[in-house]
């Protein structure tokens, strides 16, 4: 353990005290959520990204500390550990170099190595390894054995070779070099299966592409794996990119004989020696390291894509509430109607409807009387109009109801209409769970209910649904899923306890997300709800059935309580340090209930004065702050982007218009907008900011709402490019497209070279050069990868 704590410092840069703190918290039970906000003095201020990875990191290596004790074990066992190798067993820190050393070691089935070795033929090949000068021809004609097979030259030869390549094959400082030099040369090729060209045209980008193995980005890569999977395209590595055609001999083969110590001076078993390399490559090693090595890329491609993911996740779960505010929600639909479901302020469903306002009923008028009806009978300040199928023409009559109710002073001061993401609603409407809250529901006015929920407050609505059906990432069908569910699991764990949750109004689902509560607490915790009634203290938590101590002292500072017996309930404040509060109280004179949100009192507080061996000043700072502002929510102010009237589908679209959006999806390559079309468009990375942009990220995040330009237009293809930087020219996009590949500005390293001559030209004190204006070939390749949110 003080090794695996050594090395997570190392990689954190913190002690390995802190690291030492935190695995013994997270052994005992304890939660990310709960160590990074209540165990701040135990860990040393370690935050909750720091404790993630940690956590990670802590599996890997002790997962490498099993399987280093297993292999150590089974040498031993061979009676063939020696002090040398047992050092070396216990001085690598990763599978990988573990598993090179054990290779010679591990049980296999019989080779020809092994039929050579039992058949006499070792001392030859050690022989022959030893002495180049020997020949080889006369040599073997002293170890022939005719009953095992070898009974003449060639054939004793071919098993000392065998024997030998083995050798290398098993050699762990020979796999290393390999290994080091194809990861920094190797070229990643993809090629068209014969006959697919027209069944896999989706592909086609990669049907003669190549690029470095080491820099090749995970959505290209991922989109090459689909492709071999679909029988498309077919992968493999060079090993040589710069092999001069005609030439079969690899600069592997050299590696492999100056790590073995084969040299060819001209010997008369030189030759016969850098053939056992050679063969050494190509029939053990050549195959088997292209295997592995893109095995590793899509492991890293993986990485990536579930990183995406779970940024893209956690920025839409912490997208800003509209509030709990009474809510008409309106799922459009053409034939099957429009589906009406109206929530009070709490969440509940007081009223559902279907109307036809669209063809072939065209009912519009009856429509806007129904909507009207239901708005002021239940005092709605939000409309939620879900973005799918006919939900521009249903934004259309939202307007209109709006207009209408404001003209004849019947509306609610502000009522707002909103543009809400579907993404998912289907799968919860079809759920287990949405049948359990409504069984006598329609499966389509569920979806209106989380439509209008997920506006109200996204996070509460979204827990309900497969983080993977949010819509979100990319190719997330196509990654590990177990390490998905496993990051997608963590985000939604630290945006739910990040936020807080209403002990009174939260869901089951939304309740199994806060640290300490399992899936049965949280229904437990409903079930009492329900049968004693709303809880007005945190200690009516203890009565739950199966919530004992333990779960209670890590969930109980996550769930607030509004209006209850202890005003402290429905802050941060974690119970146990209410003490702290009262000292603070009888120290200023000031009640605890006059005390919470009184800045200037709280100002003048000297948090050391109260810190001690329990509570140190990092705990005392943090409760001077939530008493300044009592479950403060940590999402941002809500706002919703304007979609531009007439502007409701692909054929609508013109170049150069400058319209609003909302970012749906961040990638490596760029991000992708709502901008009311039922098409996200995309922004490449390029065309973000005037700036080099190293990470989209760093610009926008989901649910950002933008102001974009048209750049172009591909209705065929159901493609649109967009520019955030609205003095760029759509003509210029097409004048790049025109231009040569090598001259085209809008991919990645023409975007780096301008940007530095920008920062060089500003150095000089001149403007330098400017981006200019398209996304080019980089453009066309994003493209090529991108898809629909539905």
């Amino acid at each position: 353990m003080e090794q695996i704590a050594n090395t997570i410092a190392r990689e954190l840069g913190v002690r390995a005290q802190q690291v030492q703190a935190a695995v013994t918290l997270l052994d005992e039970g304890s939660t990310v959520p709960f160590i990074a906000r209540y165990r701040k003095e135990v860990t040393g201020m370690l935050d909750d990204t720091q404790l993630r990875t940690l956590e990670s990191r802590l599996g890997y290596l002790r997962e490498l500390e099993d399987r280093r004790a297993s292999i150590l074990g089974s040498i031993e066992e061979q009676g063939k550990l020696s002090d040398e190798l047992k050092a070396k067993l216990l001085a690598v820190s990763t599978k990988t170099e573990l598993e090179d050393l054990y290779l010679p070691y591990k049980p296999k089935r019989r080779t020809k190595g092994q039929i050579a070795i039992e058949a006499g033929l070792e001392p030859l090949a050690d022989k022959l390894l030893a002495n180049p000068g020997l020949t080889p021809e006369s040599e073997a004609e002293g170890f022939f054995n005719a009953e095992a097979g070898f009974a003449d030259s060639k054939a004793t030869l071919d098993g000392a070779r065998a024997i030998l390549m083995e050798r290398f094959a098993e050699d762990a400082a020979v796999l290393t070099t390999v290994r080091t030099h194809m990861k920094q040369h190797a070229q990643l090729k993809a090629s068209v299966v014969a006959g697919a060209e027209s069944t896999g045209a989706k592909f086609s980008d990669y049907f003669d592409h190549n690029e470095p193995w080491s820099k090749a980005p995970s959505h290209r890569v991922l989109a090459m794996l689909r492709g071999r999977n679909e029988g498309v395209l077919s992968l493999s590595l060079d090993a040589d990119p710069d092999r001069e055609e005609g030439d079969r001999s690899s600069v592997c083969e050299t590696l492999i004989a100056q790590q073995v110590g084969i040299e060819n001076q001209g010997r008369p078993g030189d030759r016969w020696l850098q053939q056992v390399c050679q063969w050494t490559w190509r029939v053990k090693l050549s195959l088997a390291m292209e295997t592995e090595l893109i095995g590793d890329l899509r492991e890293r491609a993986e990485a990536d894509a579930i990183k995406v993911f779970a940024e893209n996740l956690s920025d839409l779960l912490m997208a800003a509430p509209a509030g709990m505010r009474p809510t008409l929600a309106l799922d459009p639909g053409l034939r099957t109607g429009t589906k009406v479901a109206v929530i009070d302020a709490t969440g509940k469903l007081v009223a559902t409807d279907t109307v036809y306002p669209h063809a072939p009923q065209n009912q519009w008028d009856r429509t806007l009387a129904t909507l009207a009806k239901l708005v002021q009978a239940h005092d709605v300040e939000l409309i939620a109009v879900g973005n799918g199928t006919a939900s521009r023409e249903t934004d259309k009559l939202a307007g209109e109801l709006i207009k209408a109710l404001n003209a004849a002073g019947k509306a609610k001061p502000g009522l707002t209409k909103v543009m809400v993401s579907e993404a998912g609603a289907s799968v919860y409407s079809a759920s287990e769970l949405a049948a359990q809250e409504f069984p006598d529901l329609d499966v389509s006015i569920r979806g209106a209910v989380s439509i209008g929920r997920r506006l109200q407050d996204p996070m509460a609505e979204l827990v309900k649904i497969d983080p993977k059906s949010i819509g979100v990432g990319q190719y997330q069908h196509d990654v590990s899923q177990t390490q998905l569910a496993r990051s997608l699991d963590a985000v939604v764990e630290d945006c739910v306890n990040g936020v807080g949750v209403d002990l009174n109004l939260a869901s089951a689902p939304l309740l199994t997300r806060v640290a300490g509560l399992t899936r049965t607490l949280a229904q437990n915790i409903v079930n009492f709800r329900d049968a004693e009634g709303r809880f007005t203290s945190r200690k009516q938590l203890l009565k739950v059935a199966r919530l004992g101590p333990k779960a209670y002292e890590q969930c109980a500072g996550f769930l607030r309580i509004r209006e209850g017996d202890n005003p402290l309930d429905g802050s941060g404040v974690h119970p146990e340090a209410y003490p702290v509060v009262e000292k603070i109280s009888a120290h200023t004179g000031v009640a605890i209930e006059d005390l919470i949100g009184n800045s200037g009192v709280l100002k003048s507080v000297d948090a050391k004065q109260f810190t001690d061996e329990r509570f140190g000043l990092p705990t005392v700072n943090d409760i001077l702050k939530e008493l300044d502002k009592p479950g403060r929510d940590p999402r941002g102010q809500f706002e919703t982007a304007q979609f531009a009237d007439g502007v409701e589908k692909i054929t609508d679209l013109e170049p150069d218009m400058v319209l609003e959006g909302v970012i749906t999806n961040v990638t490596h390559f760029g991000a992708f907008v709502d901008i009311g079309v039922k098409q996200d468009g995309l922004v490449h990375i390029s065309a973000l900011s005037n700036k080099f942009v190293e990470d989209p990220r760093s610009v926008v995040k989901a649910g950002d709402v933008v102001k974009v330009k048209v750049m172009e237009v591909d209705v065929p293809r159901n493609r649109i490019g967009l520019s955030m930087r609205l003095t760029d020219k759509a003509s210029e996009v097409a004048e790049q497209k025109a231009a040569p590949r090598g001259e085209r500005r809008g991919d990645r390293a023409s975007q780096r070279r301008e940007f530095t001559g920008e920062r060089q030209g500003q150095r000089n004190g001149g403007r330098g050069n400017s981006q200019g204006g398209g996304m080019g070939g980089a453009f066309a390749d994003a493209f090529a990868n991108a898809k629909k949110r539905r």
